[in-house]
């Protein structure tokens, strides 16, 4: 009788192959490339997974719609919401006055900062591309419910917001300086977001 052939162990890339095979249910991931936290040499990469499946901005970057200052402009413009966001708040009269609670936290030198790099793009952007932009990286719509809101319900509608998408993050990086006044480009072979 024969014996049967021993299949052959599933061998790791690398000893410090640390990528995760099991992913969960509905995961929408895209492999980019990130500093190596236990690399001894500066400038060592590895490759990591991030999640897309919330983030519109890091899908576009993954499928190649959009360009690495784009991608770099419109997280700058995310983090400057994110500061901008935490600035004064009204005080709510409906809430009962607890007493030894900390007042409101001081606006901040970066809070403030961040603000007028707002209040820029805004006019850089102008209202229409403002809207826009804070729909798709604040809010994380994407061109169908974007068209939805302003009530146009038709593809041409979506290519426009895509392309009107673009030149808005051509302008971010060229205010956050990640791009020149020539201005960038896609990436060639990209298709409309």
């Amino acid at each position: 009788m024969a014996r049967a052939k021993r299949s052959k162990t599933f061998r790791l890339g690398g000893i410090y192959e640390r990528r995760s095979r099991d992913l969960p249910l509905h995961a929408e991931v895209a492999e980019v490339e990130v500093d190596n936290p236990l690399g001894l040499d500066p400038g060592e990469k590895i490759i990591a997974l991030r999640s897309i499946r919330h983030d519109p901005l890091g899908r576009l970057h993954s499928h190649h719609q959009i360009d690495e200052a784009q991608y770099r402009g419109g997280r700058a413009f995310q983090n400057d919401w994110e500061k901008a966001e935490r600035g004064p708040q009204a005080v709510d009269p409906s809430r009962e006055y607890v007493d030894g609670t900390l007042g409101r936290e001081p606006v901040t030198e970066s809070q403030r900062q961040a603000v007028l790099r707002l209040n820029r793009i805004e006019r850089e952007l102008g209202t229409d591309g403002a809207a826009l932009v804070h729909d798709v990286l604040v809010l994380g719509l994407t061109m169908e419910q974007v068209g939805e809101r302003r009530a146009v319900r038709s593809q041409r509608w979506n290519d426009y917001f895509s392309k009107r998408l673009q030149e808005c993050l051509d302008r971010l990086a060229q205010v956050y300086g990640f791009a020149t006044d020539g201005g960038t480009t896609s990436p060639p072979g990209a298709k409309a977001l």
